[in-house]
């Protein structure tokens, strides 16, 4: 049997053409535009409003409990504004119930997963943005599965809701809260689905009704270093936290970890997340999962410190050490303990803030680069 991390897949950057597209639901749409699609359909824009509240603010998603809405057209509207995304296959559950995992199966049958996180403190949800993954890191369950298309602004906003509403109804251990976080780390590169991800975004931390009303502070969103969407990111002046998917300090080895790299190299994706921290003045995180003898040697931990410092030392990054988490038949393995630990120090010795990732979920495979979406 041949070793799946040993295959080269090749990077895809635009989703297959032909797919068919999601149903329009209102968390595609601004508050103003859910008025005219309802002003569409001979509707008046209150009702429109009214959903948006029900969706947002109240967190119901059943039509029953919908009473201010008249019987009669009740199920009209809630067809045309709140038509069935994902269906959930099936929720798993690690840390008594507080990590849940769930694979969901979009319209057109895309597997896709979302994972909820509850801390003493936040309740983080990781969210897709794609149905697969068109990067090719070997390293990634994901990753290794390819692209199958992009999801919808909705798509990704109803992750977070489903999230939201079973934190309301006393689901998850530890009695009714909300959503604090929003990480885009799920399956997919969320730069190469820049639209949908930032219309998710605005939806999330819009007010009610218009949206969920999160702070935009307590979402980040992860990239393999898509460098001109990047700067694309920093011109829009939402102040999300920018996650940079490192794993190298160096060309040689990034170009093998993460293949974008062969487009954008480690100084040009390093640029463009410092450009992001200078123009939004929002800290970065740069993500390295550390490997057993591959990136994680102390001589490499010199080196990223020195990409980093050569930009400045003005509080401008940090550095995320993820623990490598296991993937069916892979040749990576995660760091031996005493390594990763003179990793840390190394990087703290130069002054650069550095934190090892909790591990959440590995057990049920819904920690990072764990997610793949099968049905096994």
């Amino acid at each position: 049997m041949s070793d799946p991390s040993s295959r080269t897949l090749p990077l895809v950057m635009a989703e297959p053409r032909g797919r068919a597209k999601p149903p329009r639901h209102l968390a595609d749409l601004s508050l103003e535009e859910r008025a005219a699609y309802a002003a569409e359909l001979g509707l008046p824009a209150y009702r429109a409003k009214q959903l948006s509240t029900h969706y947002f603010d109240r967190l119901v998603d059943d039509p029953a409990a919908m009473t201010d809405l008249p019987a009669a057209q009740r199920e009209e509207l809630v067809t045309a504004f709140l038509p069935p995304l994902m269906t959930p296959i099936r929720t798993l559950e690690a840390d008594r119930g507080t990590t849940r995992k769930t694979l969901w199966r979009l319209f057109d049958g895309a597997l896709v997963e979302s994972v909820l996180m509850r801390y003493p403190d936040r309740v983080t949800m990781c969210v897709s943005s794609q149905a697969g993954c068109g990067m090719a890191c070997p390293f990634c369950a994901t990753g290794q599965g390819g692209l199958q298309r992009n999801m919808s602004t909705a798509e990704i906003v109803e992750q977070v809701m489903a999230g939201a509403r079973s934190l309301a109804r006393g689901d998850v251990p530890g009695g009714p809260a909300r959503v604090s976080n929003v990480v885009f780390m799920g399956m997919g590169e969320p730069l190469a689905n820049l639209k949908a991800v930032i219309g998710a975004v605005r939806r999330l931390t819009e007010p009610a009704p218009s949206g969920l009303g999160m702070s935009a502070r307590g979402i980040t969103v992860s990239t393999v270093g898509l460098v001109p969407r990047v700067h694309q990111l920093a011109s829009l002046g939402i102040p999300v936290t920018l996650a940079l998917s490192l794993h190298a300090p160096d060309d040689e080895l990034r170009n093998e970890l993460v293949p974008i790299n062969t487009r954008f190299s480690v100084a040009e994706a390093v640029d463009a997340a410092w450009n992001y921290a200078r123009v939004t003045k929002r800290r970065v995180s740069i993500e390295y999962a550390m490997m057993r003898g591959i990136n994680d040697q102390a001589w490499r931990a010199d080196l990223l410190a020195d990409v980093l410092l050569a930009r400045g030392d003005w509080g401008w990054v940090h550095v995320n050490l993820i623990p490598l988490n296991p993937t069916p038949g892979s040749k990576w393995t995660a760091s031996d303990p005493a390594d990763e630990r003179e990793f840390v120090r190394r990087l703290e010795a130069r002054g650069i803030p550095t934190t090892v990732r909790d591990t959440r979920g590995r057990e049920i495979d819904g920690a990072c680069g764990q997610l793949a979406a099968t049905r096994a």
